[in-house]
């Protein structure tokens, strides 16, 4: 049973890593075209970037803190 547990979490995680990615970057891209098309304001790229970056720090946090071991935890 242990197994299948171990299965889900998987899964729940690469999940959570594919979404935690995505949606800084459809906001960004989404709110870069709308500030193009509205005000005439190139920021398109580097909100797309900024978008990257944050999904990139996103996945670096959560990753960290998959890492961590909660049988560590209870001990303390």
């Amino acid at each position: 049973m242990k197994y299948k547990n171990s299965v889900y979490r998987t899964f729940a995680l690469i999940s959570q890593l594919g979404i935690s990615m995505i949606v800084p970057v459809l906001i960004c891209v989404w709110l870069g075209s709308y500030l193009e098309e509205k005000y005439s304001i190139p920021v398109f790229i580097p909100l797309v970037i900024m978008g990257i970056l944050a999904g990139g720090r996103n996945i670096y946090y959560l990753v960290r803190h998959a890492n961590e071991d909660p049988e560590d935890k209870e001990d303390e």
